[in-house]
Parts: C-alpha cells; sequence; structure tokens
C-alpha cells in the first residue's frame, strides 16, 4: 500500500508539472503572436536631435487647465497641414543702454519665437502638422510690402515688434486681409484704447497693465506715497499718466512730481559717474515725504541712476528698481526653470520679456490648430478671438484674450534685476469676472472701438 501511494502522488506531481509546462508554453506562443517578430527594422530609429518636451504636458505642470476643450479624439487627417508664422522686426535707431547688461541681442524676440516653433512641431508631430518661422526685418514700408506679399502666399499669423505709429501703419494696410497682428513690441496703452485696430492682438503688456501690477504690490506693502520722476519725451508722459491712473484706482498717492530732463554726463568715459552721484542727489533734494520714488522712463534712458543716488534713502521702482514686466530670466515657478533651461540651451542666453511675449504669441497659433486640427484661416481667428480660448504661459493660470481690445489678459512679474519679488494682482483686489481684468483698462472703461463690446 505504502509503494501504490507514493507511486501515485508521484504521477499526481507530474501531472501538474506537465500542465503548468504546457500553459506556459501557451501564453508565450500568444505573446509571440500578439507582439510579432522582433526585426532591426521594426525599431524606431533614433532621433539624431532631442526633442523639447511637448506643449501640452506643460500647460499641465502649471496647474493650468484649459477650457478650449480637449483635443479632438478622431484621427489627424492624412493630409499634412502647414502653418507658417511671420516674425516682422523693425529696423530701429536706439539709444546705447546705460548698461552693458542690457545690449540687446540681435535675435531679441526672435528667438522666442523659434522655441515656440519647436514646442509646436512637437505636438504637431501627433497630428501631421508643421510650423515654421519667417523673418523679416526693414522699416516699415518694406515690412509692408514683404508682408503683403507673405500674407497672399499664406503667411496669416504675424508677430510684429514695431514702434507704435509704425503699428499703426502697418495694421491699416493690412486691413481687411487674412492676417492676424501680434504686438510683442510695443507696450504704449493708446495702441489697445483710442488707436486699437481690430488685427492687432495684443501679447506685450500695456503700460497700463504694468502700472497696475506695480501699484497694487506697493499699496500692499503699505508704501502708498509716491514722488513721480517722469522724463521728458513724449512716451515717459505717458507712462507717468499710467501711474497717476492706478494711483487713483488703487489707492496710493502721489505727493509729488519732477520731470527729469537734465543731461547726464558720459557713462562711459572718466568722471562720467562723479557727475551723476552729484547730480541726482541734487535734483531729488528736497522733496515732500515718500515712501517710494516711481520713476517713469519708457526708453530707460536715466531711471537706472536713480537706485542709491536719491536725497533720502528710499527704494525705486517703475523703471528701475523694482519693475513690472511680462517674463524674468530668473522665474523657476510653474514649470519656469525647465522653461527657462529649454531657451537657454536654444539660444546660448537668458529669456528676455519680448522672447516670451513672442513665444507666447506663436503658441497662440500652435493651441488653435491643436484644438482645431484645420488650417482654415477663418476658424483659426474666431477661435483665438472666442471666449473659450486660451493658452498656458507658464504663468500657473491660462491666459486669454479681452474681447474689447484684443489685451493677452495675464499674471505680471514683479522683480529685482535678479530676483522676482512678486506677481500680481495681489491679494485682495478683487473683480466681477476675473482677477486678472484688475490689471490694465477694464471693459467699462475703455475706449477702444474696433472690437464688438
Amino acid at each position: 500500500m505504502a509503494v501504490s501511494s507514493i507511486g501515485s502522488n508521484a504521477g499526481s506531481a507530474a501531472r501538474r508539472r506537465n500542465w503548468v509546462a504546457l500553459s506556459i508554453s501557451l501564453l508565450l506562443a500568444s505573446l509571440a503572436l500578439a507582439v510579432g517578430p522582433a526585426r532591426a527594422e521594426d525599431a524606431t530609429p533614433p532621433q539624431t536631435t532631442a526633442a523639447p518636451p511637448a506643449a501640452a504636458p506643460a500647460a499641465a505642470s502649471q496647474g493650468a487647465e484649459s477650457k478650449s476643450g480637449p483635443v479632438s479624439s478622431s484621427d489627424a487627417s492624412q493630409k499634412k497641414l502647414t502653418f507658417s508664422v511671420l516674425y516682422v522686426k523693425q529696423n530701429r535707431t536706439k539709444d546705447l543702454p546705460l548698461s552693458m547688461l542690457d545690449l540687446p541681442a540681435k535675435d531679441d524676440g526672435i528667438a522666442g519665437a523659434k522655441l515656440a516653433i519647436e514646442d509646436n512641431n512637437t505636438t504637431g508631430r501627433f497630428l501631421n502638422q508643421t510650423f515654421k518661422l519667417d523673418v523679416l526685418n526693414g522699416d516699415v514700408d518694406e515690412l509692408i510690402k514683404g508682408t503683403t506679399e507673405k500674407v497672399a502666399a499664406g503667411d496669416s499669423f504675424i508677430i510684429a515688434d514695431l514702434e507704435p505709429d509704425a503699428l499703426l501703419k502697418f495694421a491699416d494696410a493690412l486691413a481687411g486681409k487674412p492676417a492676424v497682428i501680434f504686438n510683442v513690441g510695443s507696450p504704449d496703452t493708446r495702441l489697445r484704447e483710442e488707436d486699437c485696430r481690430a488685427n492687432v492682438l495684443h501679447i506685450a503688456p500695456s503700460h497700463a497693465m504694468l502700472a497696475d501690477a506695480l501699484a497694487q504690490y506697493l499699496v500692499w506693502k503699505k508704501w502708498p506715497n509716491w514722488l513721480l520722476v517722469y522724463g521728458p519725451r513724449p512716451e515717459d508722459k505717458l507712462l507717468a499718466d499710467s501711474y497717476r491712473h492706478a494711483a487713483k484706482k488703487f489707492g496710493g498717492k502721489i505727493v509729488e512730481e519732477r520731470e527729469f530732463k537734465e543731461p547726464t554726463g558720459s557713462r562711459r568715459a572718466d568722471g562720467g559717474f562723479e557727475q551723476v552721484q552729484q547730480q541726482i542727489p541734487t535734483f531729488m533734494q528736497g522733496a515732500k515725504d515718500h515712501d517710494v520714488v516711481l520713476v517713469a522712463d519708457a526708453g530707460n534712458l536715466f531711471a537706472d541712476y536713480f537706485p542709491y543716488r536719491t536725497w533720502i534713502p528710499r527704494p525705486v521702482a517703475g523703471s528701475a528698481g523694482l519693475v513690472a514686466s511680462s517674463w524674468h530670466p530668473a522665474l523657476e515657478l510653474w514649470g519656469g526653470t525647465q522653461f527657462q533651461h529649454r531657451f537657454k540651451r536654444l539660444n546660448s542666453r537668458n529669456m528676455r520679456p519680448i522672447d516670451y511675449d513672442a513665444w507666447v504669441a506663436t503658441r497662440v497659433v500652435g493651441e488653435a490648430a491643436t484644438r482645431k486640427q484645420t488650417s482654415d484661416f477663418k476658424v483659426l481667428s474666431s477661435f483665438i478671438h472666442s471666449p473659450g480660448f486660451e493658452v498656458a504661459a507658464f504663468k500657473g493660470v491660462a491666459t486669454s484674450f479681452r474681447s474689447w481690445n484684443g489685451q493677452l489678459r495675464q499674471p505680471i512679474i514683479i522683480g529685482t534685476p535678479k530676483l522676482l519679488v512678486s506677481v500680481s494682482p495681489q491679494q485682495g483686489f478683487l473683480h466681477q469676472s476675473s482677477v486678472l481684468d484688475t490689471l490694465g483698462i477694464d471693459k467699462p472703461e475703455t475706449k477702444c472701438k474696433a472690437y464688438t463690446q
């Protein structure tokens, strides 16, 4: 009995092993059929260049959910769609900056658009879409002629780095043509208001937005008393108007105003700094008591002389010291670190505000193309102008365009030359629809008649 029992158990164990072996063989065979034979030609070829991170995941990293809706789940069209973005850059005669650190790069703005083209193409590879960048340089008449030809050939999205009057002439020349112009070169508030044009969208924040952003922070800090210093140029006086408006809007008080029109010494000659060191304190002597010196210097021709040279020790803000801008090269929030690194790898320099503005403009085109999956200009333009359009912009919230003047609503960075200090809108400043609309000209006060109210 004992021998029989042992033989029976041994047989059962053998059958179980055979069954397990058979099951494993069947599983491996089914996997082989599903996967198919592994061949060298089936492998994906390695990429010769590292692709930047996809634009869509970047939006998620900022914690901004787009209200534009998900990308269509239908398969991308078999026909490859090509989108051309045209960057027009006016030849300008600029004064030499006060600091050698502020010498502009030759590809100012263009570099940001190039990075955005890479980002657009990263997503476009999955949707059978290709994006390319064209660049035109010249005076305004040359740019109008070249752009008219490009628009006739199908370039419908134009990034404009132009002076205010040149932008108006440029926009009027393209009126009625299938083209949208993205202003990245001029912050003049009048271009969004009494001189607004229906075919222009403004990526660069206006002087009004920048002034409001700074004013909110100063009021939040309980530094409400300001000594306003402005330059002799018309654009300086327009910027000063923005600070006056911001003071009334948020409870600041301009205790005194002074116009700075004295010529300064040659900063690059021996003794130039000594002249400035005596000149600025003398100019500031005898001022009424104030918390902050607010400098309005639209051309950045003298503002940097004021920090640490005032008669009494007071912080300087506005065009120097504590400055409001659309971007800061030290911003690390909301995925900004990897964004900054990608720009620097591509261009071997830090990102400036105009580079950021051009990047946003190009991404607007990419976002519209991704959502609508068409190259039809009317469809894309209508979507970009619609209330539902949003684009992630490494600001922690999705950005969009104001329906009353075409201005991009966005948070504004408050910073010193090396560090971010704060981001406006500040806590406690409320709005009935969007706190972003506390910055700049709101709908009830707009003078723009070109957009549908």
